[in-house]
């Protein structure tokens, strides 16, 4: 027993020594690529800032380090417990491959990040297609290809070198046989069940903290937010962006379904194989005088449900529910979300199309101009500044440069801010607000500006100092059902949504006093987290509300059957204020006309929400009213969507059936 012990405690020695030896390794590559590509530094860029984004990067690399350390650990193991000298060997040789490999993605990052300016991205799987010998002439010739190989190797024997002195010295052996024999196996047993966590949760003892390559963004500078990644971990950005990509493969829709589809949509002959003509929009006339500043709010998981009356003894809305009320206010209850996850509202909003098996976000097509029917550009004609915030950092699913790649002005996100308190997944909505507020008030000229705020507090982990935001959860747990009040977390999570909900109304009334001159929509971003009901109906999983109010927005303004979804955002914005005969492009419509929403798995009108995939139609009634339902114009009206969204997005305006071949 006591040699299965010592076996064991050799074997777990040995991963710790590995484990640190290579995170040693990462730490050092990551601060030679800064120093060394320093020059991409912004010129306002602290020390403080530098050391935070190498800290960063190093609880990144725990993880990197951590299943890298297998590929020395299994032969390790087998030759600690069996002695057998071929697995020694294997390890060497594994050792060596390893360094190889790690030295060769180093030394390759930088003319990579030189000419990209990123760490590795998808264009390493894009040029798997491209002319292998063309690709060995270029780097020869333009990357000094031979040099970085002798470069590569000499710094493979350096490490490889290192690694057996380290092994063989047993550093981390005899630091344990320093400690008390009582208390050093559970020391041992504890730093490695740490060091595990920290694989698993890079650098953090549970999921909720993990940092990874899609929330470590969070500087202002972009150089340092690519720094923060190691190689390997940016070579598991590129495959997971290009896996998203590989994903987008279309639907089952013909050229010519496209083009007929288009025609009923728009209402006009199928004459045209220009499919932005069927999307060519003239406004009928401003309904009200067009407002200093418009203020778009994606809320995060702010859903229709907790807006209902049934739901009034929760108080968990009673911020927004207030300006609901409101004689400057208008509303709809029945709109429906673009997609299930935030960066399907962020697609919808800031594109025009509707979620159609596709990740505009990482689309090479999505960042060569802005879609005709991009929100920023038509807001731009109509003179107003665009300014997209997200409390969140810049690399979450690429949302900095999507979001300016599709015409935006400004992208302002978390590295950005002067506070960075809050979650994993950005700042506090207190914070995020202060900061529009903050610009909108250094804007000396009072220049018009087009603002959409992205939140993100109400959302999981749910992590906020409730007592300290001074929400009372005590009443909303009162307010339950006896087998709800037993449930914690689902207290956590309608406190959060109180939250979210007092700080968007706190914003929107310090926002009239200041500049009066304003309009807001609220809008949540999905919903589909939490319900009180364990098994509720479709409407109140799945609804999100769209709500108006500011300077001449009156009740009426909006159709009184009104629904819609993101798509429909900015047609109702430019319906509201153009001039008549203004020209745009639009795949939804004003919600001052529409009737019907659809979405990636859903449609919706007034009265009825359905499987937007099935035929005949299968639906739940929402109202108790007498409805009358056009089952052909509902189902035009989701695959016109759908195609149009599809094919415009990915293949361009023109339509040619040998594009789909």
């Amino acid at each position: 027993m006591k040699n299965l012990l010592k076996v064991l405690d050799k074997i777990l020695l040995n991963w710790l020594n590995i484990f640190l030896f290579l995170l040693i390794i990462l730490i050092i590559f990551r601060l030679d690529f800064t120093i060394f590509l320093s020059d991409y530094l912004r010129d306002d860029t602290a020390v403080s800032e530098i050391t935070l984004a190498e800290y960063k990067g190093a609880l990144l690399s725990m993880t990197t380090a951590g299943y890298l350390s297998l590929f020395l650990f299994v032969p390790t193991v087998v030759f600690t417990i069996f002695g057998n000298k071929f697995f020694m060997i294997l390890r060497k040789i594994c050792a060596i491959l390893l360094f190889f490999i790690l030295s060769i993605l180093h030394i390759a990052s930088f003319p990579f990040y030189e000419t990209y300016r990123e760490n590795y991205n998808q264009m390493i799987f894009r040029g798997m297609n491209e002319d292998w010998f063309a690709l060995l002439v270029t780097f020869y010739k333009e990357f000094s290809l031979i040099p970085r190989l002798i470069f590569s190797v000499i710094l493979t024997i350096i490490l490889y070198k290192i690694f057996n002195f380290v092994i063989k010295k047993d550093f981390i052996e005899k630091l344990f046989l320093k400690l008390p024999k009582i208390i050093s196996r559970p020391v041992l047993i504890v730093c490695c069940y740490v060091t595990i966590l920290w694989t698993l949760f890079g650098g953090a003892l549970s999921w909720e903290n993990q940092v990874d390559f899609e929330n470590s963004g969070v500087m202002r500078d972009k150089f340092l937010n690519e720094a923060i990644l190691d190689s390997p971990q940016a070579i598991y950005r590129a495959y997971v962006q290009n896996r998203r990509v590989l994903a987008c493969n279309g639907l089952d829709f013909t050229a010519a379904d496209v083009k007929r589809l288009a025609a009923i949509h728009a209402n006009m002959p199928a004459s045209s194989d220009n499919l932005d003509d069927y999307l060519t929009k003239y406004a009928k006339g401003k309904i009200i005088e067009k407002p200093r500043h418009i203020f778009l709010i994606l809320a995060e998981s702010y859903a229709t449900w907790p807006l209902l009356d049934e739901y009034e003894n929760l108080h968990i809305a009673d911020g927004v529910k207030e300006i609901m009320r409101a004689d400057d206010s208008d509303y709809t209850l029945t709109t429906l979300p673009n997609g299930s996850s935030t960066v399907s509202a962020v697609m919808g909003v800031a594109t025009g199309f509707a979620d159609a098996n596709l990740y505009l976000t990482v689309m090479e097509e999505a960042y060569k101009k802005p879609y005709p029917t991009a929100i920023a550009p038509i807001m731009k004609n109509l003179n107003y500044n665009t300014k997209f915030y997200y409390a969140g950092p810049a690399t979450w699913e690429n949302i900095g440069a999507f979001i300016k790649a599709q015409g935006f002005d400004e992208f302002i996100s978390k590295g950005n801010f002067k506070n960075s308190e809050g979650s994993v997944w950005g700042v506090k909505d207190e914070i995020l607000f202060n900061e529009v507020f903050e610009n909108l008030t250094e804007n000396l000229n009072n220049q018009p500006t087009f603002n959409v705020i992205l939140t993100a507090s109400n959302h999981s982990p749910f992590d906020l100092d409730l007592a300290k935001e001074n929400i009372d959860v005590s009443e909303i747990k009162n307010a339950l059902t006896d087998s709800a009040k037993k449930d914690d977390w689902l207290v956590k999570e309608l406190g959060h949504f109180k939250y979210s909900d007092r700080e968007i109304s706190k914003f929107i009334k310090r926002v009239k006093e200041k500049f009066p001159d304003s309009v807001f929509i609220i809008m949540g971003d999905h919903a589909d987290r939490y319900n009180i009901e364990k098994n509720t109906n479709n409407f109140k999983r799945y609804s999100v509300p769209f709500i108006i109010t500011g300077k001449n927005i009156r009740k009426g303004i909006l159709n009184k059957k009104a629904t819609g979804s993101h798509i429909d955002i900015m047609p109702t914005i430019v319906e509201l204020i153009a001039d008549k005969n203004f020209k745009y492009y639009s795949l939804g419509r004003s919600l001052t006309e529409n009737k019907i929403a659809i979405n990636y798995a859903f449609f919706m009108t007034r009265d009825i929400i359905g499987n937007a995939d099935k035929i005949p139609l299968e639906y739940e009634i929402i109202s108790n009213e007498n409805y009358n339902i056009n089952e052909k114009e509902i189902i035009n009206y989701i695959n016109a969507i759908r195609a149009i969204s599809w094919y415009r997005a990915k293949y361009g305006n023109i339509i040619n059936e040998n594009f789909l071949k």
